[in-house]
């Protein structure tokens, strides 16, 4: 399950003597997370099961349970091996994994009333207080399951969802999750007994209602449910708001001609790692599922001098819940309005071509909700350092046109910034023009923002000879030599 990307452990002893001004953001982030940890038993929280709704979501001794429907047994495996890296990283301990073989999942149960009985006597013998599902559960089948086993059940979406929550930095992905988190809690609200009794009603003067409180009244469920939905209503605006924002420093670098580049991929295949070894960004490296949920935009320049920006966004899984693709929209539009899409592939995990497919579809599910095409793809895989020759020649073949390096050791680092410069779009003007010598400042940002084919110094000044975008043309006209640019 241990796979190899660039992370650090903090020992206090060697940490102590770091300089402040030696940690980068991600370093201040990992110690910031490091700094809490839950104490087991200490716990005076009500165990009452039929409230799970209610409470903040705790992992602790956990069981998994899988259906096989389709695919090999080496799918399943892998799919509940994913399973237990995420349980792992929401904070949990797994101790047991069961698979049922079956067609579908059962409607009533998820995996049948006799395998119920099964679970339930694995639960007891392992001591285990939460059960996880590899699947999205209905309502129906999630209340079920709790009255059977008798411990709290959670399935692969909540899961997901908790560990988004756990790793949300700034406003918007905060605000993201939440409202994730809520699409997903409203068709699963309930409860039984008092939790649904009526808010008013009675005699007037009696101990449960009054003048101005007879009528059928309103219960605990309706008032939770309306709440929530003025929430998501709030929360859709606090977005939006946020999106406006992004759009505008957007267009700021679209009005300047920079391209952009956006890094897009399966969690915890490196993504991170890549922008800090192409920018020195400093960002967190964890190797940990979902380690980084925030954008984040750096500045790069190619081989040639180029400038470029880079954005790293969030990870990719296997059967991403779909309202973290809603919520995470404008987040995720990064990528449709990006030039170039560095798409990053775990180059040591056991089936990367299982990746690969599962990018692609959520890519595919953003491209039909805002009518976006997707910019051209550089497929780059990553941790080619813990892969063997053999395992080398496998990936050469799966993935012929794609760049191997290892943002770790820095292998294969510079030819993948060569290969970018090549794919990024580069200026379409081309311009001739004998720019004077007190003009200086237009040479510079010819240089800077241009391809200087040839370069001549004559009598009058500089000859320069070009590929410039259509803002910089404008400005070398008055300086033609063959009286507008080409």
């Amino acid at each position: 399950m241990t796979e190899n990307i660039q992370s650090t452990e903090f020992d206090p002893e060697f940490d102590a003597t770091w300089e402040e001004e030696d940690f980068s953001t991600g370093d201040y982030e990992r110690v910031e997370r490091a700094a809490l940890r839950r104490v087991a038993g200490l716990s005076t929280e009500l165990e009452d099961i039929t409230e799970v709704e209610y409470r903040q979501l705790r992992l602790e001794r956990v069981v998994l349970v899988g259906v096989w429907t389709e695919g090999t047994a080496a799918d399943s495996d892998a799919s509940m091996a994913e399973l237990a890296r995420l349980a792992e990283t929401a904070g949990s301990e797994v101790l047991e994994g069961v698979v049922q073989r079956r067609d579908k999942p059962d409607a009533a149960t998820y995996i049948g009333s006799g395998k119920v009985a099964e679970l339930r006597d694995v639960v007891q013998a392992t001591g285990a207080d939460t059960v996880i599902c590899d699947g999205e559960l209905s309502p129906g089948q999630l209340r079920q399951l709790e009255e059977k086993l008798k411990v709290k059940v959670i399935d692969r979406t909540a899961l997901i969802l908790d560990i988004f929550a756990q790793h949300a930095r700034s406003k918007e992905g905060k605000a993201q999750v939440e409202l994730a988190q809520l699409q997903y809690l409203m068709p699963r609200l309930r409860g039984w007994g008092e939790t649904l009794s009526r808010q008013a009603g009675g005699r007037a003067g009696g101990g449960n209602g009054g003048v101005g409180l007879r009528g059928p009244g309103e219960t605990k469920i309706e008032t939770d449910r309306r709440r929530i939905r003025a929430r998501i209503s709030k929360l859709r605006r606090e977005i939006a708001a946020i999106g406006v924002i992004r759009e505008t420093k957007r267009g700021r670098r679209t009005a300047n001609e920079i391209p952009s580049i956006a890094i897009a991929g399966y969690t915890n295949a490196g993504k991170s790692s890549l922008l800090n070894a192409l920018t020195g960004a400093g960002v967190l490296v964890e190797d940990a599922l979902f380690a980084t949920l925030d954008p984040t935009t750096r500045r790069a320049l190619t081989p040639d001098g180029l400038p470029y920006t880079l954005t790293d966004t969030v990870g990719f899984v296997r059967h991403l819940p779909h309202q973290l693709v809603e919520a995470f929209r404008s987040t995720l539009e990064e990528v449709g309005q990006s030039d170039l899409l560095v798409h990053v592939v775990d180059g040591s995990d056991g089936m990367p071509e299982k990746q690969v497919k599962a990018v692609r579809e959520v890519l595919s599910e953003i491209n039909d909700k805002t009518d976006t095409p997707m910019p051209r793809e550089l497929l780059v895989v990553n941790k080619i350092d813990a892969v063997g020759d053999l395992g080398m020649a496998r990936l050469r073949h799966l993935f012929p046109d794609a760049s191997f390096v290892s943002a770790h050791s820095g292998l294969g680092i510079e030819e993948l910034k060569v290969r970018i410069a090549e794919l990024m779009p580069h200026p379409e003007v081309v311009v001739e023009a004998l720019v004077p010598y007190a003009r200086g400042e237009v040479v510079a940002r010819v240089h800077r923002d241009g391809e200087v084919l040839s370069e001549k110094h004559t009598e009058s000044g500089t000859l320069l000879n070009a590929r410039v975008r259509p803002d910089l043309a404008d400005v070398l006209e008055e300086f033609a030599t063959n009286g507008t640019p080409a």
